[in-house]
Parts: C-alpha cells; structure tokens; sequence
C-alpha cells in the first residue's frame, strides 16, 4: 500500500475538507430558515398552503439527489432563454448549483420531519398559550419551535450528516470536495484503495463531531424528553 500519496496530498485533502464544512454549513442552515415556516404551512389547515407543501417535499424526496443535481447543472444549460438572463451566471456556477439542491433536498426533509414535531406538541402547551393570550407568532416563539426543535434533535441530527455525507456528489459537476480529491488522486497516481480510505477517515471524524454536538445538544434542550424526567 502507498500511503505516501496520501501524505503528499493532505494540502489537497484539507482544502476539500474545508469546501465539505462549507456546503454542509450553508446548506443546513438556509434549509433549516426555509422549513421553519414550511412546516408550519404543512400543517396548515388551507388544503392549498398544506398540499403545495407535500407537493414541494414529495418531488425532492421521491427523487434521487444526483439527478436533481443534474437536472439543474446541466438541465437547465439546455434553455437558451434562461442563459440570456441575469440568472445564468448564478446558475452555470457548480457551486450555487450545488448548493441550491442541497438546500432544496435538505429543507424538503426537514420540513416533514419539523411537521411532524409540530404535531407531537401537547395540547396542553397549545392551551395553555392561548389562555396566556399568546398571539399566533409570539406562540410560535414560544411555545411551538422550542418544543418542535426539543423533539426532533435526533432525527434532525441524522439529517444533517446524511447532507454531509450527500455534499460528495458535488464532486460531479467539478467541485472538489473530499470525495473529488480522492477521486482526482486514483486518477493521477492509479491507486484505488489509499485515496479512498483516506476519504472515508475524513467523512468518519466529521460525522463523529456531528453525532456528539447533536448528543449534547439533546441533552441540553430535550432532556425532560427522556424516560424517568
């Protein structure tokens, strides 16, 4: 095995490293302002508001993430109207390509899983803010976000490294994060296990963060969730 490859290439490595860190950030995070108010409109009593939503979530869930991916990058390409817009630049670069899918994947999941925490909320909470005489928004401070966010941590938590994990598909459309390193590596020096191994270590140690951060934050914010509190 040639794992002096390897060490000559941790410059590469750390640098798509770093653009991992940077899709995964920004994409959970405007997915996550995008569904907060998606999930309230999931469980919207207006059959329009509630079913544009599904529509929105089932479309990006139902269909595989490369595709989407593809379909924007190089679908889009195909539309010689759009390319004489303003829009273009924006949308011939792979990294706003990227991202826009991954915040478009991302919030559809968080949505549903953020719906459904809503729904979880006791009654009791709800009546209790209304006999407080809450208005819709400050209850929704208040009382319905702490108490969504407290019970879906952990499954929320599994959506973030499962975008982590997807961020290795930018490497498809020339964006060279950990997987396109790798990949680049086998290509230059024809070695296939090294590289690739070396990748998975990165991929391991950033979910490893991923997983204690959540757990800390479970037991922060949702501890009164747990058996025998």
């Amino acid at each position: 095995m040639n794992w002096d490859v390897v060490i000559e290439n941790l410059g590469l490595y750390a640098e798509g490293t770093w653009l991992t860190i940077r899709l995964s950030v920004v994409s959970l995070a405007t997915a996550f302002l995008l569904a907060l108010p998606l999930a309230f409109l999931r469980n919207s009593r207006s059959q329009t508001l509630r079913w544009s939503v599904i529509a929105y979530t089932t479309v990006f869930r139902g269909t595989p993430l490369m595709v989407q991916l593809f379909l924007v990058y190089f679908g889009l390409a195909q539309f010689e109207l759009l390319r004489s817009t303003i829009l273009w630049p924006w949308l011939s670069s792979p990294l706003f390509c990227a991202l826009l899918v991954f915040v478009l994947n991302s919030a559809a999941y968080t949505t549903e899983i953020f719906a459904g925490g809503l729904r979880a909320i006791p009654k009791g909470e709800i009546e209790a803010a209304q006999a407080y005489g809450f208005t819709p928004l400050r209850a929704a401070w208040r009382i319905f976000i702490p108490g969504m966010l407290s019970r879906t941590l952990p499954v929320y938590g599994n959506e973030m490294i499962m975008l982590m994990h997807a961020t290795s598909l930018a490497s498809t459309v020339t964006l060279m994060e950990i997987t396109g390193v790798a990949r680049n590596i086998t290509l230059n020096y024809y070695i296939q296990l090294e590289p690739y191994v070396a990748a998975a270590i990165i991929y391991l140690t950033l979910s490893a963060v991923l997983v204690v951060a959540v757990q800390l934050a479970e037991r922060r914010f949702a501890g009164f969730l747990r058996p025998g509190r």
